[in-house]
């Protein structure tokens, strides 16, 4: 039987373990991709690790999140992160380069290569035939220190494409059909691979398109071949030498399958407040909007911006619309520029923003309250946008760019105009200035640490007896971004746990952090619904409860990434074997496990009782071995620590 993609590029880098889905492999990994958001502290990781150098073939750290400077905390954080680099021998993308996601794919991103990033949309790069997956930080600092990645083998899905996209219809539709026929939690296990003859006529950056956004399938990564769409696409970046082709092979198999006509797609948007809420855009049309929003990491390419551009050509948007326009990366800033793009969409009214995450991740760009926000960004959890009661709706920039015209949610199709053409160029204006290479002498360079970067807290091991409070209950799909919230206020705090730590589940409950702080010492419990902690890869949130003293979480189930920041940082993440008894625990009941490291260590039924209504539940660990050690041993930093492992040694 021949292989498909994904099963490619898994043998190929396979270090540990067995490719049977549900066993855990260990992989090499060759690259790593780091924000800001995340970068500071994966850098304190790393520094913590004692390790004196990257010993991948090439680690990037971008500054693309934190780019407003109200005080000196961001400037601060960018200048430590920029001497991390020299230091530690990473790339460093300056502040208004661009987002990471694109900006790796135009500079670095290599078929048959692997990608482990500290963001949840690291996936993205899978466009180029690259197995690229999103993790907590930790598992990238480690990764950045030779030690493999651990995962679960997932199954892999495979879907084909045939036909081809009508007028109005792009690769935005695409993945919001595949989140309406899956949602949220559709792809969690799995890996999603795209074949078919309707490759043919999606670009590198469509591809893009799709791939970033199959993290919110809850899919651990997404596949396309490298074939002569990826090698167009660098070949417009002057990198054709890093092309190689990879293919399934013919007669290659899929544990699951899935097939989607493009030629039958129409224009489809998600509605508030999940990625997962997807309907056609005539179901909605005609609801007045305040803000349109075109760019992020999930509708970064060129193309994006200048359909828009061609729709808006000599016209205004609506008066009451706010056109907000937010480039991805300078090079293609300065493309739009050179192309008369840019010019187009500011004479229509367009605001436009630095190259960055920007609006994406509420860092500026927040809606009025209770008004429609379309966005053609990868998320619409609620709070996200930075404005507590949003009303986010993600659509395609064809949908966006028609509605800012009119005023009123509009299905493009309606414009009565024709649909505008556009062609990548084979060529285009490249930007490689804003990259700064490493360093080949690290020992002259010395972290630079403002005083808002705290060193890590100390974390105890996991005690033998848990007991403590209920101190929250929330329902299903609640994301990173409700456990630890991002946007202008709060993540300035991110290298510094203690402070960011005020902000946990304050989106859910202003009177959690004054509750949790009476209970810091003793512990306490979070108890959740099904996908618990989808989203963000943050491992803030992991992290931020663990500081205010959660000892363990009890889901109906937990999205990948966050299951295993818990992991990493000593909470232990239990499932209800019978779902039903989620209802039966009420907020402020004390659950205990008289003998919890020996229940976890012997096996994966753990028997939790709840004291104050002397009932038992039946729950399960879906822990691997060495995460039952992390777990144990308080964290992931402690059980390298108490192993003495020798990371150079493995390294050689």
């Amino acid at each position: 039987m021949g292989k498909n993609v994904t099963q490619k590029l898994i043998k190929s880098h396979l270090i540990e373990g067995r490719m049977i889905p549900g066993e855990e492999i260990g992989l090499k990994i060759d690259q790593t991709l780091t924000q800001d958001a995340t970068g500071t502290l994966v850098m304190l990781e790393f520094e913590a690790l004692g390790i004196p150098r990257v010993r991948t073939e090439l680690s990037a750290q971008y500054v693309d999140h934190n780019l407003l400077q109200e005080d000196f905390k961001n400037a601060d954080d960018h200048l430590f992160l920029r001497s991390a680099c020299k230091k530690f021998g990473l790339w460093y993308s300056r502040p208004g380069n661009g987002v990471s996601h694109p900006v790796h794919m135009e500079r670095f991103g290599m078929p048959g290569k692997t990608l482990l990033g500290s963001d949840s949309h690291t996936c993205a790069a899978g466009s180029l035939g690259m197995l690229a997956i999103g993790a907590g930080g930790l598992e990238v600092a480690m990764a950045m220190a030779g030690e493999p990645f651990r995962v679960n083998m997932p199954k892999i899905l495979g879907v084909k494409l045939v036909g081809k996209l009508p007028d109005w219809v792009s690769a935005k539709d695409v993945i919001l059909e595949m989140l309406r026929r899956y949602d949220v939690d559709g792809g969690l296990g799995k890996i999603v691979e795209y074949y078919g003859p309707g490759l043919k006529t999606l670009t590198a950056m469509d591809r893009h398109v799709i791939a970033n956004m199959g993290a919110e399938l809850g899919a651990t990564t997404t596949v396309f071949p490298a074939d002569h769409a990826v090698m167009a696409f660098l070949k417009s970046q002057g990198r054709e030498d890093a092309f190689q082709e990879i293919l399934a092979d013919e007669d290659a198999e899929y544990d699951e399958y899935e097939e989607i006509n493009l030629s039958e797609l129409e224009p489809l948007i998600a509605t508030p407040s999940s990625p997962g809420k997807v309907v056609p855009v005539r179901e909605v049309a005609g609801r007045e909007i305040y803000q349109s929003y075109i760019g992020s990491s999930a509708n970064p390419g060129l193309r994006d911006f200048a359909i828009a551009a061609m729709i808006v050509d000599d016209k205004q948007v609506h008066d009451r619309v706010s056109f907000d326009v937010n480039p991805t990366s300078r090079q293609i800033l300065e493309n739009m520029m050179s192309m008369g793009i840019l010019g187009k969409l500011i004479h229509a009214g367009a605001r436009l923003h630095q190259a960055g995450c920007g609006g994406c991740i509420g860092m500026g760009q927040a809606p009025a309250t209770g008004r429609i926000s379309l966005r053609t960004v990868p998320r619409n959890f609620p709070g996200r946008s930075g404005t507590k009661e949003d009303q986010v709706y993600l659509c395609s920039p064809e949908t966006a760019t028609a509605s800012a015209l009119t005023g009123v949610i509009t299905d493009p199709r309606t414009l009565g105009m024709e649909y505008p053409r556009f062609m990548e160029p084979e060529t285009m204006l490249l930007n490689t200035e804003m990259l700064i290479p490493p360093t080949q002498e690290s020992e002259l360079y010395d972290l630079e640490k403002g005083p808002n970067i705290k060193p890590l807290p100390q974390l105890q091991p996991l005690p033998e007896t848990l007991q403590g409070l209920v101190l929250l209950k929330v329902g299903d799909d609640i994301s990173t971004d409700e456990i630890m919230p991002a946007g202008a206020k709060v993540l300035p705090f991110r290298s510094n746990i203690p402070a960011i730590s005020r902000f946990v589940f304050s989106q859910i409950d202003e009177t959690y952090y004054e509750r949790a702080m009476g209970h810091q010492q003793q512990g306490s419990f979070v108890v959740g619904g099904a996908n618990y902690g989808q989203g963000s890869s943050r491992e803030h949130a992991a992290l931020g409860p663990r500081y205010l003293g959660v000892k363990m979480v009890i889901a109906k189930s937990f999205a990948r990434i966050h299951l295993q920041n818990l992991s990493n940082f000593g909470i232990l993440p239990l499932i209800f074997t019978n779902p039903e008894d989620w209802k039966k625990i009420s907020q402020s009941d004390r659950l205990s496990i008289p003998n919890a490291r020996n229940a976890i260590r012997m096996g994966n039924r753990v028997q939790v009782n709840n004291i104050t209504k002397d009932e038992t539940y039946e729950t399960e660990h879906t822990l691997t071995p060495y995460q039952v050690e992390m777990v144990l041993a308080g964290s992931l930093i402690n059980l390298v620590k108490q192993k003495g492992l020798n990371l150079a040694k493995n390294q050689s």
